[in-house]
C-alpha cells in the first residue's frame, strides 16, 4: 500500500514542523497535488532539470526540496523561459514539489544538529533563537480504575517533559461528584443522581507543539463520556530552537585539521579559510547555508571558528579583526540533508508499512566549478 502525499507530509513534519519556520520563508507545497498516493519520493537540495530528470527515471512522483523553486512572486508562467519549462515538466509527469527549508534548519535532529554532529560539535546551543514553544499545565480527573491507562497515554504522547527529565506528573486522590444528565451515557452513575467517585487528580506539563496530540491521546484513553479536564498557559518557558549551532569540540583541533574533516564530512574539493591554520580551536559554530551575519555572533558566544558557506569579503575581513576563523565550504554543503532526510522518512514509512519508496538524489547540484 502506498502513502497518500498529505501522509508523506504529515511525516516529514514530524522531523520539521513548519512552524519553526522564519517568517516569510517559501516552504510547503510549491507545485502539484498531494491528493494522490505517492508511489516514490526523491529528496534533493535543489530542483534543477536534472533532478527533475532524475525523478522521471526512478519513478518518482513527490520531491522534498531544501530550497524553493518559487521563491519570488510568479507574475506570469511562460514555458519559453528556462523557470517556465522546469514547472511544464513537473506539471506534465506529475511531479509535486514540497520545500523544508529553514524549518529543517532549525529542528531538532534536523540540518544543523546534522551538520555539528558531523564536525564533533558538542552542547550544542542556537547561534539565533528562532521557536520558544510555550508551555501549559495540563490537569484531568481521572477514576482510580483508569488512572494508570490515562497517565501513561498522556506521558506517551510527549507530556510531562521538565528540562532534562522526562514523564513528570503530580497524583492526588479526591472526590468527584457529578449529575448525569438526561439524555446521558454515563460510564458511572445514573441519570438524575448525584454519583460520588473516587478519582485522582493529574497535573502535567504540555508544550504548545504537541498539546493537540496529547489532548487526543487523553480523550481516547479516559473512559467518561465528558471529561472535566483543564488547560493553563505557563509563563515558564519551554525548549528554545533556533538557526546555527555553537559548542565544543569532542576533541580541539587547529584549524587546519578542522578544515580537513570539514571536507570529508561534507564531501567538498575546497573550502575557503579565513585565520591561522595553527590556531587551536576548542568551540566551534556550524550554520547551513548563508551565514556571513552569524561569523561576529558566533564570536561573542565564545565560538573560536563558524563554518558556514558564502562568506563576503568585508565579513571576512571583520571576523579576521576580531580573531575569529571562519571555513567556508559553500552553499552546497548543504546536501548532508538529502541522505539524512531520506532516511529518516523512509524509516517513518517502514513503520507504518508502507510501500513508497525514499531515495536521495545523486545529482550534483553545484553551481561553481573549482579549477
Amino acid at each position: 500500500m502506498f502513502a497518500k502525499g498529505q501522509t508523506v507530509i504529515q511525516l516529514m513534519e514530524q522531523l520539521a514542523p513548519k512552524h519553526l519556520a522564519v517568517p516569510d520563508d517559501r516552504i510547503g507545497l510549491q507545485l502539484g497535488s498531494l491528493q494522490k498516493e505517492i508511489t516514490h519520493v526523491l529528496v534533493a537540495l535543489d530542483v534543477t532539470d536534472e533532478v527533475v530528470d532524475e525523478a522521471i527515471r526512478i519513478g518518482a512522483n513527490l520531491i522534498i526540496a531544501h530550497h524553493a523553486i518559487i521563491f519570488r512572486p510568479v507574475k506570469s508562467l511562460s514555458t519559453d523561459t528556462p523557470m517556465g519549462k522546469l514547472y511544464e515538466k513537473l506539471i506534465k509527469h506529475d511531479i509535486a514539489v514540497y520545500i523544508s527549508h529553514t524549518n529543517l534548519d532549525v529542528a531538532e535532529g534536523g540540518m544543523n544538529d546534522w551538520m555539528a554532529e558531523a564536525l564533533g560539535i558538542e552542547s550544542k546551543e542556537s547561534l539565533e533563537d528562532v521557536h520558544t514553544d510555550h508551555l501549559y499545565k495540563l490537569v484531568v480527573f481521572v477514576p482510580r480504575t483508569h488512572h494508570e491507562q490515562v497517565l501513561q497515554a498522556i506521558l506517551e504522547a510527549g507530556a510531562g517533559s521538565i528540562g532534562q527529565y522526562n514523564k513528570c506528573s503530580f497524583n492526588t486522590e479526591g472526590t468527584g461528584t457529578f449529575v448525569p444528565g438526561e439524555g446521558t451515557q454515563p460510564f458511572i452513575g445514573t441519570q438524575g443522581q448525584m454519583e460520588r467517585v473516587e478519582e485522582i487528580r493529574i497535573e502535567t506539563i504540555v508544550p504548545q507543539s504537541l498539546r493537540s496530540k496529547v489532548v487526543q491521546a487523553m480523550l481516547k484513553a479516559h473512559p467518561y463520556e465528558e471529561v472535566a479536564y483543564d488547560l493553563y498557559a505557563m509563563d515558564l518557558k519551554g525548549r528554545t530552537l533556533g538557526l546555527g549551532r555553537l559548542g565544543p569540540l569532542r576533541e580541539p583541533k587547529t584549524l587546519g585539521e578542522l578544515v580537513e574533516v570539514v571536507k570529508t564530512q561534507f564531501n567538498v574539493p575546497h573550502v575557503r579559510v579565513v585565520g591561522d591554520l595553527n590556531k587551536q580551536i576548542k568551540k566551534a559554530a556550524v550554520l547551513g547555508g548563508s551565514g556571513s551575519r552569524y561569523a561576529l555572533t558566533a564570536r561573542f558566544k565564545g565560538a573560536d571558528v563558524i563554518v558556514t558557506g558564502d562568506i563576503d569579503y568585508h565579513t571576512a575581513h571583520d571576523a579576521l579583526m576580531a580573531g575569529m576563523c571562519i571555513i567556508d565550504p559553500g552553499h552546497n554543503s548543504e546536501k548532508i540533508m538529502k541522505p539524512k532526510t531520506a532516511d529518516w522518512l523512509r524509516s517513518r514509512l517502514e513503520e507504518k508499512r508502507y510501500d513508497t519508496q525514499v531515495t536521495a538524489s545523486e545529482v550534483n547540484t553545484e553551481v561553481f566549478q573549482f579549477i
